[in-house]
């Protein structure tokens, strides 16, 4: 069975709210899901999962959370080739830059060898019920890539 890994960092526990959308999806349709918050887990533990997700939210004017600036950067070291990798957060659209950590994580896991396994999921705050929709479709998509 396919090991999915979601670390996520959530301030106001929208994103925590996204990674449990995609997670719960992920073990609906049969996968393994360690779900973990980015102080507790380091970047290579991505070695051991075939799918791997971030869930991050982007701070102020466009900055990495605090919370998640060490995994970002250890990120980049790790060989996840062979992998498959997906990207979602949470954002402010009253920021120029919305979601834009989302994107920086899409290019760290574009240094890891690992394959972009859909197209990332930027939700405005909280998740809505079309933000639901899409999220699981995310998760749906990144399940069929390592099933």
């Amino acid at each position: 069975m396919a090991l999915a890994k979601v670390v996520y960092a959530s301030m106001t526990g929208n994103t925590q709210e996204i990674a449990e959308i995609v997670t719960d999806k992920l073990e609906e349709l049969g996968l393994d899901v360690d779900l973990d918050e980015c102080t507790s887990v380091d970047a290579d533990e991505f070695e051991d999962a075939d799918l791997c997700i971030v869930a991050t939210y982007t701070y102020g004017d466009g900055e990495l959370p605090d919370e998640i600036v060490d995994f970002y950067e250890d990120l980049k070291e790790v060989d996840l080739s062979g992998k498959v990798f997906g990207v979602c957060g949470s954002g402010d659209t009253f920021y120029d830059d919305f979601c834009i950590c989302v994107d920086m994580f899409e290019e760290q896991f574009a240094l890891t060898g690992a394959e972009k396994g859909a197209e990332s999921v930027k939700v405005d705050l909280n998740a809505e019920n079309e933000d639901i929709i899409n999220l699981e479709a995310f998760a749906e998509t990144l399940a069929a890539k390592v099933q």
